[in-house]
């Protein structure tokens, strides 16, 4: 091939792959069109994937350097985003997987929620504490009243007593950072608890008795999934010094349902006129493997570790190809977000692949709490649970 047309099939397949490009991020999206559940409305397309990943992150745009115009670093998927609205944009704090297993968080911003979703420029640069992160993962971005902006992430590093030839072994923990512009970001100590190794940690957005509220899920073990005691409450006096102490747990496992293997917060709980809305992932097992869906719970307006509404069973399950990825089955979700109306913007991933969004209300979420019927853990109290709704419904027919 000589050195002219070389270059006329660089520069085609350059305007190609822009041309592509441009029409992922802009493609204009929209609820689904069946009727749905009246709870929310899911929207057709993924918001984010992969490909939503800036084309300067994965090419060399040099056709000197890369000639025939290859990917140089792969993306492998885009998924479990925290979020929040800053500067009048819906801001997503994406957990992007390259190809070589490592997941790092880059901000993506769109002017609607719902599309047009763009990443900045360069993913976030996290600083290092002395034991530098092997991987960091699913963080949650929690506007505090204290006025700073936290970043709570899983942080994971070898375990330092896994046995020689043990390459997998690992050990997880809550890092902290946090922010006044989502560009630069200040390294906190990791989390300190006594509850063995923590995932999914969320920050309460307000201060309770002039401390710091943090929900928990403690597990004795890096892939321990039986053990465990679901999502936790503790206490931290300073967030440079993230000691957590009076942890307990407020929602725990239960056998036979969509929660009985293990459990863990999603977002920071929002605030409303009735309590807390609660957005949480539950794991079961099933001859397929590990089923991830999302629940919802309520707590006390003054007492947060009060529980007060639990709906039965999942409020979002995996649907279609939300079935199919890297990791098949699963629903997760780290992020979501009040808006000035009252609407809310659920930001979920499926299958540790991409990003979905479904839209709700305040008011919508709250009566689902409160009014739909709670878990009575056997077959015959949910044939009475339905056979009482049953007869109400004859009763104004």
């Amino acid at each position: 091939m000589n050195t002219k047309t070389m270059k006329t099939d660089f520069q085609k397949r350059k305007n190609e792959i822009e041309k592509e490009f441009q029409e992922l991020i802009e493609k204009k999206n929209e609820p689904q069109s069946n009727v749905g559940n009246g709870i929310y409305e899911r929207y057709k397309n993924p918001i984010i994937t992969a490909n939503h990943t800036p084309l300067e992150w994965r090419y060399d745009l040099n056709e000197t350097t890369n000639p025939y115009g290859m990917e140089r670093i792969g993306i492998n998927a885009a998924f479990n985003s925290g979020a929040i609205k800053w500067n009048n944009k819906y801001i997503l704090a994406v957990r992007v997987e390259g190809v070589d297993r490592k997941s790092f968080i880059a901000i993506a911003e769109s002017p609607n929620g719902v599309d047009n979703f763009k990443f900045w420029e360069k993913p976030c640069v996290l600083p290092q504490t002395a034991e530098p992160d092997t991987n960091v993962y699913d963080m949650r971005l929690i506007n505090h009243e204290d006025g700073w902006i936290y970043g709570i992430f899983c942080t994971e590093r070898k375990d330092p007593k896994a046995p020689a030839g043990d390459t997998s072994s690992a050990i997880a923990n809550a890092g902290i950072v946090r922010t006044k512009d989502l560009v630069n970001w200040e390294r906190l100590p990791d989390l300190i608890s006594n509850t063995g190794q923590q995932r999914n940690v969320v920050m309460h957005p307000e201060f309770i008795d002039g401390k710091y509220a943090l929900y928990t899920r403690p597990q004795d073990g890096f892939i321990d999934v039986g053990n465990g005691g679901g999502i936790g409450l503790g206490f931290v006096d300073d967030m440079t010094n993230p000691v957590v102490k009076d942890e307990r747990i407020i929602c725990g496992k239960q056998y036979h349902t969509i929660y009985e293997l293990k459990n863990g917060l999603g977002p920071a709980p929002i605030k409303t006129e009735k309590g807390w809305l609660h957005l949480a992932h539950g794991v079961r097992n099933t001859a397929a493997g590990l089923r991830y869906t999302l629940y919802m719970f309520m707590a006390d307006l003054n007492d947060i570790s009060k529980v007060t509404h639990m709906p039965a069973g999942h409020f979002m399950a995996p649907e279609g190809i939300e079935r199919v990825g890297d990791v098949s089955n699963v629903l997760f979700s780290n992020g979501w977000i009040e808006d000035e109306d009252g609407t809310v913007f659920i930001y979920y991933a499926s299958s540790d692949t991409r990003m979905h969004v479904a839209v709700s209300s305040v008011e919508k979420l709250i009566d689902y709490v409160m009014n739909s019927p709670e878990d009575t853990f056997t077959s015959a109290g949910s044939v009475n649970t339905i056979i009482e709704q049953v007869n109400k419904n004859k009763a104004i027919s």
